[in-house]
């Protein structure tokens, strides 16, 4: 997106906001799935964007959904249910049964309650429902192989309403080296020639997270993100010969199409720092699940080129942990003008810690080239809170 464009977004609709640039979303689903190839499905996972949907790319195969909350987003947002893979570390029965009723594509089972709960929703509907059962690693999601393999193995006998289609398996996030996730490609192999071998079990589905990593501060550039995207490819491409793959990520597809904006409210200088207040903060701008204070990410000023003078960007909260940034060399800056941040599409809108200071809740706007800019949220000026117009508190 070119800073001429950025100039009318904020012109337009104000700070603090984010754009979300969706031909470049969709742009990097296709360079993922020439990477990778025609035989592995493409799965998004809208935690890292639910704001997206509205412009999901033909590449991806499924969207993960973890919560009743990103149920609804797809709900309301006219998203393909049928595409939905309902994740989540905490299902009750009635997600469940609000699940089916949508008719989600496939359901995962992070414990064997899950299992009982899927089981006893679509017995009680009287149909039939896909499941993927969730390998454990180190944490508290999904299930320990000993006792998935078992529950494989009681398919039959104790879930006759659960169509047990494979295994999924995710990590984690921000891995840099091909060989890690070579290396737990090789686990899921092995699991997977285990289950045939003992329970008569041949997966049809095969759900990993890869976690790719994004490069977000200094040193980045394209052909990082590729680099690695390229490496990977190469052991990601000969699991998919042996068995039925579909890859979910959510950093990796967003992270390039995303421009959050944010003005200088007040310049000062305090014991020798120069101090920009901005009308954004911490509570919105947020790149990889920590304030990257120390780090500098892509930062533009609009109408401004140059760097010749250091800033400590600061945010609005009345908390000192509230930097966006500690040093950054920038164009001499004025009050009004409006500060830049890219590589911002992941995480960032739906991480922060939004209500803290019911400071006011930033814009979400999308653009493509085609149909310029679409509004998803206003700008409201405090954060939305159910509070009683009068009355006391009884606690």
């Amino acid at each position: 997106m070119n800073s001429e464009t950025l100039k009318q977004a904020a012109a337009a609709f104000g700070t603090p906001g984010y754009i979300f640039d969706t031909d470049i979303f969709a742009g990097r689903a296709a360079k993922v799935k020439a990477a990778f190839g025609e035989n592995v499905g493409l799965c998004y996972s809208i935690k890292a964007n639910p704001f997206l949907l509205a412009s999901l790319p033909e590449e991806f195969s499924y969207i993960e959904v973890c919560s009743p909350g990103e149920l609804s987003i797809c709900e309301k947002s006219g998203a393909p249910l049928d595409k939905i893979i309902f994740s989540g570390v905490n299902k009750t029965y009635e997600d469940v049964e609000r699940a089916y009723n949508d008719g989600v594509a496939i359901f995962t089972a992070e414990s064997a309650l899950h299992l009982e709960y899927i089981n006893k929703c679509v017995k009680d509907h009287c149909g039939k429902a896909k499941v993927i059962l969730r390998l454990a690693h180190g944490s508290q999601f999904g299930i320990d192989r000993e006792e998935l393999v078992k529950l494989i193995s009681e398919r039959d006998r104790l879930y006759e309403g659960v169509e047990m289609i494979g295994i999924h398996y995710f990590t984690g996030t921000a891995k840099k080296k091909a060989k890690t996730i070579a290396k737990e490609l090789e686990t899921l192999d092995e699991l997977c020639k285990e289950l045939e071998a003992d329970c008569g079990f041949t997966a049809s589905h095969i759900e990993y997270g890869t976690g790719l990593a994004v490069e977000y501060y200094k040193d980045r550039t394209e052909q990082t993100d590729m680099s690695l995207l390229a490496e990977v490819s190469e052991v990601i491409k000969p699991f998919a010969e042996k068995y039925p793959l579909t890859v979910e990520m959510g950093r990796f597809f967003a992270a390039e199409c995303g421009y959050y904006l944010t003005k200088a409210m007040d310049i000062k200088t305090n014991g020798g720092t120069n101090y920009v207040i901005c009308d954004g903060g911490i509570n919105q701008l947020n790149y990889y699940g920590q304030n990257m204070a120390m780090n500098v990410p892509p930062i533009d000023v609009l109408d401004k080129d140059g760097g010749d003078t250091d800033y400590c960007l600061c945010g609005s909260l009345c908390t000192t942990a509230d930097v966006l940034v500690r040093k950054v060399s920038l164009p001499r800056l004025d009050r009004g003008d409006v500060i830049c941040f890219k590589r911002c599409g992941a995480y960032s809108v739906a991480e922060g810690i939004a209500a803290f200071l019911s400071r006011a809740v930033p814009n979400v706007l999308s653009y493509s080239e085609k149909s310029g800019f679409t509004l998803h949220r206003p700008l409201t000026e405090t954060y939305p809170l159910n509070t009683p117009k009068t009355g006391g508190n009884d606690l």
